[in-house]
């Protein structure tokens, strides 16, 4: 069961990133929410950046005047220690 589980979840992490790279890659080139494709991403990655945008909109760095938005490098960060957490646990509760 072990062996089936830890890549599913490795997979399910390395899909979230791939669609975080391309939103970000996309607000670079300004691509509008006009795209069907485009919506689906938004919709998938909106609930993981937006808690983490208000948090940072919050803080001391950020504010009505920030020019570049960090909450994807701040998701990817946690999504990336999420993932060693869950894949460890596993590992050792394989080995239990």
């Amino acid at each position: 069961m072990l062996s089936a589980l830890v890549p599913a979840v490795t997979l399910f992490f390395r899909l979230i990133y791939a669609m975080l790279f391309i939103r970000i890659i996309l607000s670079w080139f300004g691509v509008g929410r006009n795209n069907k494709f485009v919506d689906l991403l938004y919709a998938l990655t909106e609930p993981i950046l937006a808690p983490i945008r208000n948090l940072v909109h919050r803080s001391p760095l950020g504010g009505p005047g920030m020019i570049l938005d960090f909450s994807p490098i701040i998701a990817l960060t946690l999504l990336r220690l999420l993932e060693a957490v869950i894949v460890s646990s596993l590992y050792s509760f394989g080995t239990m």
